[in-house]
């Protein structure tokens, strides 16, 4: 079992403090969710919560994902990057394609990318992207980035994009592999046909393992069967126990951010770096 970091919700000057303390304690990555802007009011009920309310406040950070992948790349040597995730269709394919394969190259090939297909209705007519074809688009750009991260001569002919031959450089010097997240069928449907691995929601257990056997009955179904990823976030989870369950259901990676388990709501950075140690000892050791 290996386990990423949480830096939801995060003050942007603590990560990287925080980086360096998970690559040398054990920690496989660290995950960043991914907001553009946060309105004050949102036409779009919260699809994760019972009364449609957002998880957190106003004014909370939202830091680029790949500019701060990159930045902490840069000062780490094991910790893979990824997401919970990116908003693939919400921008321009060949802006993503572009940050993405500099952040492998910078990285050394640490990264696994966690696309979704987004929720804010608010934020797609923002970023002046079409809301309701989200879900063809992202299968689609994820076609183009495969293709531009060749770095050869390449041109694409696809419903909703289209280009004659062109390159991009510089190229990653590895695949970069390609994680799905959302509860949804059609999102599971999509990380079992053309990703290398499935990201969970806050989940109960129970709905985590029955969600990993719709996905390997869609595998066959493609005759794919080959080794893919889950990374999930139990929400009645938090030891070795229990994530040893989800372990022999098929997860690879537990998702979780440590400092409730021991300093409850704390924002002081000595508490998350106390936490990041502590659960490494108390809990990754254990799983190894």
């Amino acid at each position: 079992m290996k386990f990423v970091l949480s830096t939801s919700f995060t003050k942007v000057a603590h990560l990287t403090e925080l980086a360096p303390v998970a690559d040398t304690h054990g920690w496989h990555a660290m995950s960043f969710s991914d907001h553009v802007v946060n309105p004050e009011q949102i036409n779009t009920p919260y699809p994760y919560t019972e009364d449609g309310s957002r998880r957190w406040q106003a004014f909370t950070d939202w830091p680029d994902p790949w500019v701060m992948i990159g930045a902490l790349a840069a000062i780490t040597k094991n910790l893979r990057f990824t997401n919970n995730v990116f908003v693939l269709p919400m921008r321009n394919p060949y802006l993503v394609a572009k940050a993405i394969s500099t952040a492998a190259i910078i990285s050394n090939n640490r990264i696994t990318p966690a696309f979704g297909v987004g929720w804010s209705r608010d934020e797609f007519e923002l970023m002046q992207q079409d809301f309701t074809t989200r879900g063809k688009r992202t299968s689609e750009i994820i076609e183009v980035m495969r293709l531009l991260w060749s770095g050869e001569m390449v041109s694409y002919e696809g419903k909703y994009y289209q280009f004659e031959p062109l390159e991009m450089n510089p190229a990653p010097t590895a695949p970069i592999p390609i994680w799905i997240g959302g509860i949804s069928e059609p999102a599971m449907q999509r990380a079992a046909k053309i990703a290398d691995g499935w990201v969970s929601d806050l989940q109960p257990s129970s709905e985590i393992i029955e969600s990993i056997e719709k996905i390997r009955v869609w595998r066959r179904e493609y005759g794919l069967n080959g080794e893919f990823d889950v990374m999930a976030t139990p929400s009645d989870a938090w030891n070795v126990e229990g994530y040893k369950r989800l372990e022999d259901a098929g997860v690879t990676h537990i998702m979780t951010m440590p400092w409730p388990f021991y300093h409850g709501a704390s924002e002081s950075l000595e508490h998350k770096i106390d936490s990041i140690k502590r659960f490494s000892d108390d809990v990754i050791s254990q799983c190894g």
